[in-house]
């Protein structure tokens, strides 16, 4: 029910109202991805040691488990960003509005259905009697393995992403609302996100597609949070959308 009502009142807000929130969405989404992936996962997780993996895990259990509510926090961000894109790119072109969203959609579930292999090692390193059939040294490499399974979950949505963000460069180069320059700019970084469909590249270009990604990210940001859409040109073009 809260959930309804929150979602009509995003849909009954002005069009510059959508756009900001957006932006607040998509900074929040960058930010806590930025701290559970960088931050909590880059100081615990060591990929080519078990024991060491396991270690930093039992010895920062709180930490570890701040990093999943955070990456679920960033998902829920990601999961309503999209929402609101659709809603205000639809009049550009319904129909490749929401496959947009759906490609967008696709990358959040898969992403977030990985976060369960992230939250796993908790369990299997928590000592619980059932798991005495293991070895400890098999239990840290099971650990491991699946913290690589999310790994590699989250590279996939990034596939999908890369999908999305082209489809959604095309309806802000067309439309009439947005400054096209931000369409322009998240061609690259859409492209770059491709690159996951290869992951073994995906993972050895990252330091550039992440670079790449922020830098046509800022602007948009800025620019939703500050200026938002133009509202009349957006009511025109709500008005005459084309449908397919």
């Amino acid at each position: 029910m809260a959930t309804s009502v929150v979602t009509g009142r995003i849909a009954e807000a002005s069009p510059r109202v959508r756009a900001r929130i957006a932006g607040l969405l998509s900074l929040l989404t960058i930010v806590t991805g930025v701290f559970a992936q960088m931050y909590v996962s880059g100081s615990l997780v060591v990929w080519d040691d078990a024991g060491a993996t396991a270690a930093n895990i039992l010895a920062h259990k709180s930490f570890f488990q701040l990093g999943f509510a955070v990456y679920l926090v960033e998902m829920a961000c990601q999961i309503g960003m999209t929402a609101v894109f659709y809603d205000l790119l639809k009049p550009v072109n319904r129909g490749a509005s929401l496959v947009a969203a759906f490609l967008g959609l696709t990358g959040c579930v898969i992403k977030t259905l990985g976060r369960l292999f992230y939250i796993a090692p908790l369990f299997i390193l928590g000592g619980s009697s059932y798991l005495s059939v293991f070895t400890a040294d098999q239990l840290k490499a099971l650990a491991l393995l699946f913290l690589k399974v999310n790994d590699h979950a989250a590279a996939i949505a990034l596939a999908f992403f890369g999908f999305y963000a082209l489809l959604k460069a095309y309806l802000v180069i067309r439309s009439t609302f947005l400054p096209r320059i931000l369409g322009w700019l998240s061609i690259p970084a859409g492209l770059g996100l491709l690159i996951y469909l290869y992951q073994p590249l995906g993972y050895r270009l990252f330091p550039i597609i992440a670079a790449v990604g922020l830098l046509a990210a800022a602007p948009q940001i800025v620019w939703l949070l500050v200026v938002g859409v133009n509202e009349q040109r957006w009511k025109e073009q709500a008005s005459a959308a084309p449908q397919w």
